[in-house]
């Protein structure tokens, strides 16, 4: 399984849930909200090999990206991963947009010409981020928990960007039209935990099996055949960064 945007140090036993990973063979992607957690966390998982890094500025965390953006750039060569970065114009993040703006497109200026693996947030902002990353000329990114316009998720994808599709999603009616309009080529899977609950739990990497079930049961296609399918995206997004 893969779990490409997944806050680990967010959990009440992050070591804990990384080893779960680890020992269940689950490639996950612990995405994180300032260069600061990141630091925190990163020597704690160097002697993983499932288990990877992503270093973060969440646009909901704006009041700290001035004080916290040197971090960011002298952390950008410990890891491949990125994330979670982007754009929040949602009610909750409306206020600080200049600021989130201003911040975005330093991080992409840094990013230019550096082959990393983008994970972004877009909330009520999608073509705003979509400018962006086109515009930076930014090669690899993946749009983590969509809730935008379908009408956009073609551009998206002719940009050459990605998809992470979690639990959530696969209940909601509104996700389940977005899963529906993404090519299974373009899809990857995500937990976003512990943000998501299952069953009156917080949910972990392993219940992405839900998602997989989800899918199979759409598509008329094996769990296996899906699990394969999105291995093999997460692969060729790996082999674009080499």
């Amino acid at each position: 399984m893969i779990d490409t945007h997944c806050h680990i140090d967010l959990y009440s036993n992050p070591l804990e849930v990384a080893l779960e990973c680890e020992q269940l063979g689950i490639t996950t992607i612990g995405v994180t909200n300032l260069p600061s957690h990141f630091e925190m966390g990163y020597k704690h998982l160097l002697s993983f090999t499932k288990v990877r890094l992503a270093l973060g500025m969440h646009p909901l965390y704006a009041e700290s990206h001035v004080k916290e953006f040197p971090g960011f750039v002298r952390n950008i060569s410990k890891t491949s991963y990125i994330g979670e970065i982007g754009l929040d114009f949602s009610k909750e993040g409306i206020s600080t947009k200049d600021i989130q703006t201003e911040t975005f497109k330093k991080i992409l200026n840094e990013l230019n010409g550096k082959k990393k693996i983008l994970s972004i947030h877009s909330r009520k902002a999608e073509k705003e981020v979509l400018f962006y990353l086109s515009n930076f000329k930014i090669q690899t990114a993946i749009f983590h928990w969509y809730t935008g316009p379908v009408s956009l998720i073609n551009k998206i994808i002719e940009a050459g960007y990605y998809f992470s599709i979690n639990p959530a999603m696969v209940k909601s009616k509104s996700g389940k039209e977005i899963i529906k309009k993404i090519p299974l080529e373009y899809l990857l899977t995500e937990s976003d935990g512990p943000f998501i609950e299952h069953n009156g739990k917080q949910i972990k990497p392993h219940n992405i099996v839900l998602v997989q079930k989800y899918l199979s049961e759409a598509l008329s296609i094996s769990p296996q055949e899906i699990e394969t399918i999105i291995s093999n995206n997460f692969k060729r997004i790996v082999n674009s960064i080499r």
